[in-house]
């Protein structure tokens, strides 16, 4: 019982995190229970998934499209930009878990068994990834950066612009990547991993903030 509460509180705070950060990003207004709520889904998911059937793999798509469900239709966000924010969300939390897993590593603190979520080694990496995010999202929006393209309304019809296109298209390889993280940890591959999501960052930021900056606005009709 104590292990199943523990994992439920961890999940939680990463999931509030993570929405957190993507909100204050793009500028999108937010509410805490409802982000709580969808913690609280996600977190009972994952521990049936990841830790009583052991199936890292289909957790990690299943919390995939679960966000994307909750951006779409708990939060109100058009179903396009969902897709965006879901993946420029997931890689961006998943490049701050990896710096710090490769600091723990160095450290001697993190093990394969941390992909499975029961023991400190995880704990501990939740606790400093959620909080950066946390505080990136504060700095973001205290300081008002972030993008403000995405609309505020789910419904009506939207036009593409290139730039979105491919922030679309950056989105489709999030989940496999997290995959191949998990698979290559012990190996030479695995210093690849934060620089192949370095890559996907900057692209996604550059487009980004060349979209906010292009005066395209959605079209509803």
């Amino acid at each position: 019982m104590l292990e199943f509460v523990l994992f439920m509180v961890f999940s939680v705070l990463e999931t509030y995190a993570m929405f957190y950060l993507a909100f204050k990003v793009f500028k999108i207004d937010f509410y805490h229970k409802e982000m709580m709520f969808a913690g609280c889904i996600m977190g009972f998911f994952s521990y049936v998934i990841r830790v009583e059937y052991h199936l890292v793999e289909i957790d990690i798509i299943v919390q995939y499209l679960l966000i994307f469900c909750f951006f779409w239709m708990l939060f109100r966000i058009h179903f396009f930009y969902a897709a965006i924010l879901t993946g420029m969300t997931y890689q961006a939390y998943t490049f701050i878990q990896l710096m710090y897993i490769v600091i723990l590593d160095k450290a001697g603190l993190f093990s394969t068994q941390a992909f499975y979520g029961i023991d400190i080694d995880t704990n501990l990496l939740q606790i400093l990834s959620s909080t950066t995010a946390l505080g990136i999202g504060y700095y973001s929006g205290r300081r008002r950066k972030g993008f403000d393209f995405v609309p505020d309304k789910p419904d009506g019809l939207i036009k593409t612009t290139k730039r979105e296109k491919f922030l679309f298209v950056l989105n489709l390889p999030t989940a496999g990547l997290i995959i191949f993280i998990m698979h290559v940890f012990n190996s030479n591959y695995f210093l690849a991993a934060p620089l192949i999501y370095a890559f996907l960052l900057f692209c996604y930021i550059y487009l980004a903030y060349s979209k906010d900056r292009s005066g395209h606005e959605y079209i509803k009709l």
